[in-house]
């Protein structure tokens, strides 16, 4: 493991002459997705990839680019996380000059109460994320080891971190609180949220499709894919979402349990004699729309087996119904409803998912065009609808993009 001392300086001056590209890196815990920018203010996106069944029985190494010849879909042999970095390292070496590349920028999930602006990584920061990495074990040692494996590969290069808590940070502290003894407050135990480089694209590019006015509103953004989480958004700025201190809190999702009753800990200790090793495993992997459902956590498998199927067909409707709940809850906290947001894979691709979410919510002034959503247009919602619902498909890459132009050049 590299220490603070051989980590050495993660990239060159700020007056270096500048190259020409930017790449995004969006590593998760079953997959990593990339994608290559031009440095310039227009941020045109060159190509993009992914490197998918991380630690699963199979995988799928697929590049898209502007030209044909980037262009590959491929199996590959089910990859550890070590094992997916070298190839994608092993893979910019062969087709980018990485002399070329201007930074690369991280998508690191938490960033505990300390860090929350993009900022280039150092020495420093890589040690303090290691002090955080029990906050979010599933994904901030994975993620560490990612940079360090750039660096060790590209020691030039400039490598910045990008927050997923920072969309969150300035949440009220009443919806930051969490009820346990105040001591714990110092520890930096609190309600922090996640999607937050998804949250931030979805803002922007409502602001650019509906204008200030939308994008300052009473707002619901709804990122709902095999993580999923809601966000209650006024005046531009998160007033609450509902993961807390990780990010298996909150809805039901593929593999994790979403909310639970805390009760449960001690009492699968007491007949189970469960580890908290073994029950972080539990709600993390083995739950949710899987451990509803007992055989995929995946709701293309289930929407294909629910009429057969009654455990599919329950798993898919605690979903929806854990959905519509939260939807009440956040249109309460905000004082009504302006625009709904779905996004995420789920979201953008799920009509009959987005329908059944959506049912009974006209209290709230929510209506749904059938057609328009059956067709997932940029409105889905009527002309007559006193909220509009919307779809908007998210980009997180593209924001960690522009979060490091905004480093490099804070003047842009």
């Amino acid at each position: 493991m590299t220490s603070v001392k051989n980590y050495a300086t993660m990239g060159p001056a700020m007056n270096s002459k500048p190259a020409s590209s930017i790449l995004a890196v969006n590593g998760g815990s079953s997959s990593i997705k990339f994608a290559l920018f031009d440095s310039d203010e227009s941020l045109t996106r060159t190509l993009g990839g992914k490197i998918e069944g991380v630690g699963l029985a199979t995988g799928r190494f697929a590049v898209t680019g502007l030209s044909q010849a980037d262009n590959f879909s491929r199996p590959i042999a089910a990859p550890n996380h070590p094992a997916a970095v070298a190839l994608l390292l092993d893979w910019i070496e062969q087709r980018i000059d990485h002399r070329e590349l201007t930074a690369v920028g991280h998508r690191v999930v938490h960033g505990g109460p300390k860090y929350w602006k993009p900022q280039r990584i150092t020495p420093e920061m890589i040690e303090d994320l290691r002090q955080l990495s029990p906050f979010d074990p599933e994904h901030l040692p994975e993620e560490i080891s990612l940079t360090e494996a750039f660096h060790r590969r590209f020691p030039g290069l400039t490598q910045i971190a990008c927050f997923d808590t920072a969309f969150h940070h300035n949440m009220p502290r009443v919806a930051r609180l969490i009820p346990i003894p105040h001591r714990y407050d110092a520890l930096g135990v609190r309600r922090y949220g996640f999607h937050g480089l998804s949250y931030a694209y979805l803002m922007q590019e409502l602001e650019h499709v509906a204008g200030t006015s939308a994008a300052h509103g009473r707002i619901i953004l709804a990122h709902l894919g095999n993580g999923a989480s809601m966000a209650a958004v006024q005046g531009g700025c998160s007033m609450d979402t509902t993961m807390a201190l990780t990010p298996a809190s909150g809805l039901v999702m593929s593999t994790r349990s979403g909310d639970l009753d805390p009760g449960l800990v001690s009492f699968l200790a007491r007949i189970g004699q469960m580890s908290a090793t073994r029950f972080d495993h539990m709600v993390n992997h083995e739950s949710g729309l899987l451990g509803v459902s007992g055989t995929s956590g995946d709701l293309r498998d289930l929407l294909a087996r629910e009429a057969e199927d009654v455990r599919s067909a329950e798993a898919i409707a605690l979903f929806c119904y854990q959905a519509k709940k939260w939807i009440g809850a956040y249109a309460a906290a905000l004082g009504g409803l302006d625009t709904l947001v779905f996004s995420g894979g789920i979201g953008e691709n799920a009509p009959s998912i987005r329908t059944r979410i959506c049912e009974g919510l006209a209290f709230l002034g929510i209506e749904l065009n059938a057609s328009r959503n059956a067709e997932t247009a940029g409105v889905i919602s009527t002309d007559t609808s006193q909220a509009t619902v919307r779809v908007i498909r998210t980009d997180e890459e593209q924001m960690i993009a522009r979060a490091v132009y905004l480093v490099l050049d804070p003047g842009a």
